[in-house]
């Protein structure tokens, strides 16, 4: 049996009270402000005059930002990744590679730490209801970290334990990280953080409900009972709590990792995942809006796909479902006109947007759409797509006409279908696309 202080990797303490986390917040803008000043002084001594976002944005500073954000773990590291998803766009390659460790593992909670979390949560003879416990774990993101276990009556769990203190922090944490944000001028010129702040606010309050999770984890469940394409781990009540989510332990292979898996295998998983998005979206109008490539594992063996993490599932009201078929359906049959409505009805564009940015958008928009309408399957390794999609999303972005920002819901489904486009393009899969949509025209 391994106990909380049988480990050879110490972790860090997840600062869990708001004084606390304030201070390390204070700590990481003085160092950052630190290094800033001394850059700016170097660089005067040769006699050069540097943009002061040139001094921020340093390697060293984006390590500090990194390192800081990551032992914090909460909404300061969950803002962080929302931070660097695009970095590599917009950023030198070696400060995106910094800031991409945000998107890996967060630093572990020490053993004491998680021996006084799960005391709490469970008593103090917590751990003789395990014949075994490993006390490494087997992840660590910005709200929980989640350890293998095995229960003295032979269930093979994974347990999801949520940092002390992480619900309770969030709202200031989000305050904290805003005012880091404007202070250091990372943010462009003239763009309003606070929608995009205010939804990762609200969507963190949501996955650190894990009450609201495994809620989530059941209705999937039954969604998906007797299918023979997808497993979803099965919630095991005895060991839930307001802090500690328990479920079934399912292997798997990480689904990036089959990149050189044979054509077919890569083509029938990314097949599934696409029909999977429009199942949710469609069918239950409830959607896991979180594409990070780690929630998906794929079974040795069967090949079945393994869904995990549904603290980021979202209920859409139907008449935004209804919107969004009508927008596919227009996409489908090229008719700009339903287009615009339907882009209107969604909240991608309004009836006030200019009509040559509303028109580029739409231009945009049936050239994402086109490898829906060919009866070829669509190959996801050679296109480029995503390419042309972006060069004219930076195009639309360089307008100056005022800007509608989409309702929070339209763009989690936008995330979504991007991700698992990027998901397919990493297995370098053929589909066809047009036979998935068929069954919603």
């Amino acid at each position: 049996m391994s106990g909380p202080d049988e480990t050879d990797r110490p972790g860090f303490p997840v600062p869990s009270r708001r004084l606390s986390r304030l201070f390390r917040m204070g700590n990481l803008a003085g160092g950052v402000a630190g290094a800033t000043l001394a850059g700016g002084l170097r660089e005067a001594a040769r006699g050069r005059r540097p943009r002061f976002e040139d001094l921020i944005l340093t390697p060293g500073n984006a390590q500090r930002i990194a390192t800081e954000l990551s032992r914090m773990r909460g909404a300061a590291m969950k803002v962080g990744q929302l931070m660097s998803m695009d970095a590599g766009d917009v950023m030198p390659p070696e400060i995106a590679a910094i800031l991409d460790r945000l998107r890996s593992d967060a630093d572990p909670m020490p053993p004491r730490q998680l021996r006084d979390v799960l005391g709490a949560e469970w008593g103090r003879d917590w751990l003789k209801r395990f014949d075994h416990f490993d006390v490494r774990p087997i992840a660590a993101a910005s709200i929980g970290q989640v350890h293998r276990a095995r229960t003295k009556d032979g269930r093979a769990l994974a347990l999801k334990i949520q940092y002390p203190g992480i619900r309770d922090s969030i709202d200031s944490d989000i305050a904290n990280i805003s005012g880091l944000i404007r202070w250091s001028g990372a943010a462009p010129s003239g763009l309003d953080l606070r929608p995009l702040l205010e939804d990762a606010r609200r969507q963190l309050h949501e996955e650190a409900d894990y009450e609201r999770e495994g809620q989530n984890l059941d209705l999937f469940a039954a969604h998906l009972a007797g299918e023979e394409d997808f497993v979803v781990p099965r919630r095991h009540a005895d060991f839930c709590t307001p802090n500690v989510l328990a479920m079934d332990y399912v292997g798997g292979q990480p689904v990036e990792r089959l990149t050189e898996a044979p054509q077919a295998v890569r083509d029938g998983i990314a097949r599934r995942l696409i029909a999977l998005v429009l199942r949710e979206l469609f069918e239950w109008g409830a959607m896991q809006t979180d594409p990070n490539f780690a929630n998906y594992l794929v079974e040795p063996g069967t090949e079945r796909i393994v869904l995990l993490d549904f603290g980021a599932v979202r209920h859409f009201p139907p008449d935004l479902v209804a919107g969004f078929r009508d927008l596919m359906l227009a996409g489908l049959s090229r008719d700009a006109v339903a287009a615009r409505r339907a882009a209107v009805a969604v909240g991608l564009m309004t009836e006030a947007t200019p009509p040559r940015l509303a028109d580029r958008l739409l231009a945009m928009f049936d050239t994402g759409m086109a490898p829906l309408r060919s009866d070829a399957p669509f190959d996801f390794g050679t296109t480029d797509l995503a390419q042309r999609l972006r060069d004219m999303g930076l195009e639309i972005g360089t307008e100056r006409e005022v800007r509608h920002v989409p309702p929070s819901d339209t763009l989690l489904i936008q995330r979504k279908v991007a991700g698992t486009y990027l998901l397919a393009a990493r297995l370098r899969a053929r589909v066809d696309l047009a036979g998935i949509v068929a069954p919603y025209r």
